[in-house]
């Protein structure tokens, strides 16, 4: 997709040299400040086994090998963009956690509940929605916050359904959270 760089001269719009979606998806990071809302990277797949545990990924529908490669470029082009993450926050499921450490590193990722899959359980939506929107509008960095969490979250927060390893990004808007932007890491 070629995407065009518009830049004001004066009183009017000049139409620049076309840019490229990494340029412009750089430079909507690198304003910092912004919630990266990133649905986990390929598992195929729906939902998870009947006999699932939070505790025991073997019960669990995980990653395949393209989406630990997938979740491994996602880092790869925010080192590549030089996007300063301050924090990196995970759903508990395994695909999440998988994702978010291959991306970002082991270390760096914390695990928040409310950013666990409330698939099965929609009585959970309006509880962790409102936890997730309040980490996000508390949020206060000079890079971004990170949140990799499941597709019924994200719908939730923007209205918008992602494909898996899809970014949504996002910023508080007064008591809203409004997308600024969304990226793909194909």
């Amino acid at each position: 997709m070629v995407r065009w760089l518009w830049v004001v001269v004066g009183m009017g719009l000049v139409m620049a040299a076309p840019a490229s979606a990494d340029e412009t998806d750089r430079a909507l990071l690198a304003e910092g400040g912004r919630t990266v809302l990133i649905r986990h990277a390929t598992a195929p797949g729906t939902g998870d086994p009947a006999h699932f545990d939070v505790n025991d990924c073997a019960t669990q529908r995980n990653l395949s090998e393209a989406g630990r490669a997938q979740a491994r470029r996602i880092g790869e082009r925010f080192a590549a963009w030089g996007v300063t993450v301050e924090a990196v926050l995970s759903g508990r499921w395994c695909r999440s956690l998988d994702t978010a450490r291959l991306a970002f590193g082991a270390e760096r990722v914390e695990p928040f509940e409310p950013l666990d899959s409330f698939f099965r359980d929609r009585s959970a939506e309006p509880g962790q929605t409102a936890a997730t929107k309040a980490r996000i509008a508390g949020f206060e960095g000079d890079g971004v916050l990170v949140m990799v969490t499941h597709q019924v979250n994200i719908t939730a927060l923007t209205g918008i359904v992602p494909a898996q390893g899809e970014a949504i990004v996002v910023e508080p808007s007064g008591d809203e959270i409004v997308v600024v932007g969304r990226i793909r890491f194909d």
